[in-house]
């Protein structure tokens, strides 16, 4: 029987993860799931680990009145929520640039002491997200700041393999998924075009392509000295230029989710 074996959240995009018993899905995918992110102060492009690891190392604890920052040798912060009708700030997402809602001064400070670079910490409610490539998505969903997509699920038998062929155990966290399935074949995932999880319906949209983030040691930020896995992605799950590993989703509704549940794929 195939069953959700896992719940991952990540409030700062590139920070910290959190891992849930259960969670609500809401317009934006998993309910407080990269919802603010940081941004290079003067460009307002977006930072990741892709160009700073320590920024996994920032934990990030969301809650309705804003977010709690702490990490390493720094004192944690209480950010407030930001009004999103004003200190808007124009940020770059991968080919995406919208304007959404600045956290202030003590939040950029914060952020760019421990990080060592000038940056900003930005939000993104509802009324600021963007909408979904129309190439895969209906008109009026939307997604915070993932990359590109609200969902993402992998199934534990696909992370088994690859391990298996890297030589070493792999945490599933290198990959960052919203959604861990267990009880499918090795890539079953691939296959999927719609499951369901209890009474919640997902449409499976498109593969997730991986980049050298995997690399990367989710709890200390190191880089493998070999890149694995990346390295033995590329031998077997590359395509059109693109390693691919892991299925992203779009809900097509609102609701709840829990560790335990079943999954039935509808197609």
């Amino acid at each position: 029987m195939l069953q959700l074996t896992a719940l991952y959240r990540y409030p700062l995009k590139s920070g910290a993860s959190q891992v849930l018993p259960e969670a609500t899905i809401d317009a934006l995918g998993l309910a407080g799931d990269r919802r603010w992110m940081l941004v290079d102060a003067a460009s307002g492009r977006f930072l990741s680990q892709r160009l700073l690891p320590q920024i996994g190392r920032i934990v990030a604890q969301g809650s309705a009145a804003g977010l709690q920052l702490s990490a390493p040798g720094a004192a944690p912060l209480q950010v407030p929520l930001p009004d999103p009708a004003t200190g808007l700030r124009t940020v770059t997402l991968w080919a995406d640039t919208f304007a959404v809602s600045d956290a202030g001064e003590a939040a950029a400070h914060w952020c760019s002491s421990y990080l060592q670079r000038a940056c900003r910490l930005v939000h993104v409610p509802l009324q600021q997200a963007r909408q979904i490539d129309r190439t895969f998505a209906e008109a009026g969903e939307r997604v915070g700041f993932a990359d590109g997509f609200p969902l993402l699920l992998i199934g534990q038998a696909s992370l088994d393999d690859l391990a298996a062929r890297v030589g070493r155990p792999l945490e599933m966290l290198r990959f960052r998924p919203n959604l861990v399935v267990g009880g499918a074949l090795p890539y079953a995932e691939d296959g999927w075009k719609r499951i369901r999880i209890g009474a919640l319906q997902l449409r499976v949209v498109k593969g997730c392509s991986r980049c050298i983030m995997t690399t990367l040691d989710p709890f200390t930020g190191e880089r493998s000295t070999d890149r694995e896995p990346l390295r033995t992605l590329e031998g077997y799950r590359q395509r059109d230029g693109q390693v691919y590993f892991g299925q992203n989703l779009i809900a097509e509704a609102c609701g709840e989710l829990r560790v335990g549940m079943p999954v039935e794929v509808l197609e």
